[in-house]
């Protein structure tokens, strides 16, 4: 089995907790059912599916390991929605309210000989709108309960014991330097031990010894470090908290491309024994720089993918380890670098995979309903936790906080107290974390943030591309958000006059649109190369990954299984190299209409590589919404040369094409071909049957 935390990992001394629980209902009195943790009691996985239940009751019975007498034994939760009191021996050990943050609790003093007793008490209230719930659904409803899904309450991620000294790493934090060329150690310790403690970090090429001051042990003012071998040097200290840097000799860089891990070993010896921990990160570096995002110094452009974490029949909790793993894997074979997990803090081991596997992620907190003191309180809640547990990861490059104003009452602009709410959540990330771009209210109205993203859905291509043209060109600073059937707003990107509108990233970071798995894969498309048209922009965000309960807005459904997505390849639609094509598509099908079987389209090349790219244009001819040629040799004679530079949108070069004897509709490949491989491709459906198309509004 998994060890839960990799990024503070103690798995040399645990025990999971993981399986079959004794379960009751609030107000029954037996102990007269099983569930399966840690699958919420909504969930089939539990062997309970229990609806709307606000309180109910674990137990279970373990045994201590032996090899751990003398050390202090600790409970583990990963994560209980939404408050859990938790007993060991009829002893109250912890009390803790949140649905997504985790908590420990040392239950040595609980503990009596033989076997011990753990009993649970967990409340999920059925009115979530003044609580953390994310995507869970609320009685009564909020007000986008439209796009919520199944409750998930109780014990949703990994229960495990743990065994460590009394004097004891708490935490455990790494950060890569500014210079790329070490590891930033901050150590706290925790414990009765008041003696003057030595800590040993042990890295790829450093083994550095650090003195932990007591209360009324000295102040060191040394950075502490030994490149070549053990050094002891004083280091600063304060609260019990130990700083270090452990240099790396030949830096290599984590990226996408390169997911290089730095493991650290950190062991705390002291008069109660000796704690060992360990942790890794990446030597990695995102900045916003003007308008653009940069990944150790080169230029980023995000291509990304939202995952919402639900399971057919698992909820939020994932089926297996593997699971996390195949989403992420998922999301690469379909061209993006980024997952944005959405409104909800993912179990550490998805976290861990993708820094393992090179994608890139935006973590955010799960989100409120309404706008209240106490809804504000446990929205902020989460920000430290968050922070805490996942800030090593070198796969995080952006912290994401509030989402389109849930939580704030959809009003950002007519009430100072939202404003201030929404500045206050990115000051508070920001001083637990100030190297990683942060959004305050991702999509809709700004306050204070380091990206300027909008969230844009419309069912025509050719108000989306007007619309996406002057957003990015600075024509508008507002965009239509249709709330209802009929029933559309104006949303302005900026809520406050401090809040900038130039010199950020613009990123589109949710779109899409479509009925049908067909329509899903045209707008995919389409839409999509209007974003890559625009230079100025970036990355996005397109929505979604995959379907969820009653939402088919995925290119996966449900089950992670493959769509008809009418020839249309994920892959090729985000791509580093792409086509853009000067072409106001008109409906799935029927993207261009024509009087004669000859046609000429003119092209581009969007390309957001290191180097630049050019080559051949060629074409092909299948049926419409025929997939695309596999070979570069299925493709006819070589066309029209473009090139393009990187991160500069090329000029058009025009592709001339007549459909085959006897068609009258056809789809037409453009393949661009440099050195024998084609390194990207579109489509263009063209029908000579030039009928008015109903919901055409190109006009």
């Amino acid at each position: 089995m998994e060890y839960p935390r990799p990024h503070f990992d103690r798995s040399h001394s645990w025990s999971s907790l993981n399986g079959a629980w004794d379960f009751r209902a609030d107000p029954e009195p037996d102990w007269n059912r099983t569930i399966t943790v840690p699958f919420a009691w909504e969930t089939p996985a539990s062997g309970i599916e229990a609806h709307w239940l606000p309180v109910a009751w674990y137990r279970r019975r373990i045994t201590v390991p032996q090899q751990w007498t003398g050390q202090r034994v600790v409970l583990h939760f990963g994560a209980v929605h939404h408050e859990a009191t938790v007993w060991v021996n009829d002893v109250e050990v912890v009390t803790h309210r949140g649905g997504y943050t985790p908590f420990e609790a040392d239950i040595t003093d609980a503990l009596r000989d033989g076997a011990q007793e753990i009993v649970v008490r967990v409340s999920a209230p059925l009115d979530k709108r003044e609580i953390a719930h994310g995507k869970q659904r609320s009685i009564p409803r909020d007000d986008f309960d439209g796009v919520c899904f199944t409750p998930s309450s109780g014990i949703w991620q990994s229960v495990w014991l743990e065994a460590r000294p009394a004097t004891h790493l708490a935490a455990l934090k790494l950060r890569p330097s500014a210079g790329l060329d070490a590891i930033e150690v901050e150590a706290r310790v925790s414990g009765p031990e008041e003696s003057l403690l030595r800590l040993t970090l042990r890295g790829t090429d450093t083994t550095i010894e650090l003195p932990v001051a007591g209360d009324d042990a000295g102040q060191g003012s040394g950075a502490g470090a030994g490149s070549d071998g053990a050094g002891s040097e004083a280091a600063p200290v304060s609260d019990r908290t130990v700083r270090g840097v452990l240099p790396v000799a030949e830096p290599r860089l984590w990226s996408p491309d390169d997911p290089h891990l730095y493991h650290v070993d950190a062991e705390l010896a002291s008069a109660d024994g000796t704690d060992r921990v360990a942790a890794y990160t990446g030597l990695r570096r995102i900045e916003v720089i003007g308008e653009d995002l940069y990944l150790n110094g080169r230029r980023l452009f995000v291509r990304g993918v939202l995952d919402q974490g639900y399971w057919p029949r698992t909820g939020i909790t994932p089926p297996d380890d593997a699971a996390l793993r195949h989403d992420l894997d998922l999301a690469a074979a379909a061209g993006y670098n980024l997952v944005r997990k959405h409104l909800k803090l993912e179990d550490p081991r998805f976290v861990h995979h993708a820094d393992t596997l090179g994608m890139l992620l935006w973590a955010e907190p799960a989100a409120t309903g309404r706008f209240s003191a106490d809804s504000v309180a446990a929205f902020e809640e989460q920000i430290a936790p968050m922070v805490e547990r996942d800030g090593n990861s070198p796969a995080i490059v952006i912290w994401g906080l509030y989402n389109e104003e849930w939580g704030l009452d959809w009003d950002i602009p007519g009430d100072p107290a939202k404003q201030d709410a929404a500045a206050r959540a990115y000051d508070l990330l920001k001083v637990l974390d100030p190297t990683r771009p942060a959004v305050d209210n991702s999509g809709w109205t700004h306050v204070k943030t380091d990206l300027l993203d909008w969230h844009y859905y419309d069912e025509s291509a050719a108000s989306w591309g007007r619309t996406v043209a002057a957003l990015l060109d600075g024509e508008q600073d507002d965009f239509p958000v249709r709330l209802g059937p009929d029933y559309v707003v104006r949303k302005k990107l900026a809520g406050a006059p401090s809040q900038p509108l130039r010199g950020l990233p613009n990123l589109n970071s949710e779109y899409g649109g479509g009925f049908t798995s067909v329509e899903r894969a045209w707008h995919l498309r389409w839409q999509t190369q209007e974003l890559r048209r625009h230079d100025r922009l970036a990355g996005y965000v397109y929505t979604e990954l995959y379907d969820i309960e009653h939402e088919s807005a995925g290119l996966l459904d449900f089950e992670r299984r493959a769509k008809d997505l009418a020839g249309v390849d994920p892959a090729d639609v985000n791509a580093t190299t792409t086509l853009v094509l000067d072409v106001l598509p008109i409906a799935p099908g029927r993207d261009l209409l024509t009087e004669t079987r000859e046609i000429t389209v003119p092209v581009r090349v969007s390309h957001h590589g290191a180097e630049p790219v050019n080559g051949h244009l060629h074409t092909a001819w299948t049926p419409v919404l025929g997939p695309a040629p596999d070979a570069p040799g299925a493709f006819g004679t070589p066309g029209p040369w473009i090139e393009a530079k990187p991160f500069l949108l090329s000029a058009p070069a025009e592709v001339s094409a007549e459909l085959p004897a006897g068609w009258t509709s056809g789809r037409l490949h453009l393949a661009l071909v440099s050195d024998g491989a084609v390194v990207a491709r579109s489509a263009v459906d063209v029908d000579t049957r030039t009928a008015p198309v109903i919901g055409d509004d190109s006009n």
